[in-house]
């Protein structure tokens, strides 16, 4: 009974130092345990719980280097090699397609900032019964329109990018 009672004794004693995590020191983003590397660097030691760390994946794109030839640059949009070939009639159905679509899209987004125009009235929106009791919420609103009618027209100035993007019909 004695000799069972320190034989566990003992393994209690030394299970924490088993289980002990060495010093982690954090240098910025990374973290590591090696205090001569953390030295060199002026990282800081992390006090507290361990620290798990798991590596994450890079991106199949991201883990391709770019090619620094001479000569003219692909743009950033041009699609992989590996992807498949569109033909010149099906591509021009796409781009009507998406004329088509966004042009909906700026009918409906100026039919929207002719509404809010109106309503914002020159800075003097029409006054309801809620801000005739309440002043400060006059005010709130109209900067609130204000907002919106910004927000609309910068809509509308990125529609109209997108649209002079496309190829011509």
């Amino acid at each position: 009974m004695k000799k069972t009672l320190i034989t566990l004794l003992l393994i209690a004693a030394t299970a924490p130092a088993v289980w002990a995590q060495d010093r982690i020191y954090r240098c910025g983003n990374e973290y590591t345990n090696n205090a001569q590397q953390a030295r060199e660097r002026g990282c800081k030691l992390v006090e507290g719980g361990n620290v798990t760390v798991v590596q994450g994946t890079r991106p199949a794109g991201a883990a391709a280097p770019a090619s620094g030839g001479g000569g003219t640059a692909a743009p950033s949009s041009a699609s992989p090699p590996s992807a498949p070939r569109v033909n010149n009639n099906d591509q021009k159905a796409r781009d009507s397609d998406a004329r088509a679509i966004l042009e909906s899209e700026l009918r409906k987004a100026e039919a929207r900032h002719a509404d809010l125009v109106k309503e914002y009235n020159g800075g003097n929106p029409e006054r309801n019964a809620l801000d005739l009791r309440n002043p400060q919420r006059y005010m709130e609103r109209t900067a609130e329109l204000k907002a919106n009618v910004a927000r609309s027209e910068s809509d509308i100035a990125g529609i109209k990018r997108e649209i002079s993007r496309l190829p011509a019909n």
